[in-house]
């Protein structure tokens, strides 16, 4: 039996989001975690080896930098795959409501340590 609500109300579950680049888990998809987070300013530059990253846009704008200078810019409703292996730099110039689906193994950050990594016991509300 799923720890998840059969039903889940985004807007409610983004008002339980206090801090920005902190992703809380809400729901569960055979081997995919649902994800909501508010996001502002830059992100760190990382990758993930072996997931893809699907972020889908609810409120604002979010730019993904990738490394060859290239930038894709989402608007609201907008989704966007980011290839597993692939460097990018989440940014949002104001703040923003975004939905990720990732694999149940994604670090927050890939290999990379920095102030806004979150374990996934944090991002599941368990620490």
């Amino acid at each position: 039996m799923s720890p998840f609500a059969e039903t889940v109300d985004l807007a409610a579950a983004f008002d339980d989001v206090t801090a920005h680049w902190s992703p809380k888990v809400v729901a569960q998809v055979n081997d995919q975690y649902v994800k909501v987070a508010k996001v502002q300013g830059e992100f760190a530059w990382h990758s993930h080896a072996d997931e893809d990253e699907l972020f889908y846009v609810v409120r604002g704008q979010l730019d993904i930098n990738y490394e060859n200078d290239r930038t894709v810019k989402l608007a609201p409703g907008s989704i966007h795959v980011v290839p597993r292996g692939v460097l990018h730099k989440p940014v949002a110039h104001e703040e923003c409501w975004i939905v990720l689906i990732e694999t149940v193994s994604t670090k927050h950050t890939g290999d990379v340590e920095t102030p806004y990594t979150k374990t996934l016991a944090q991002q599941l509300g368990e620490a």
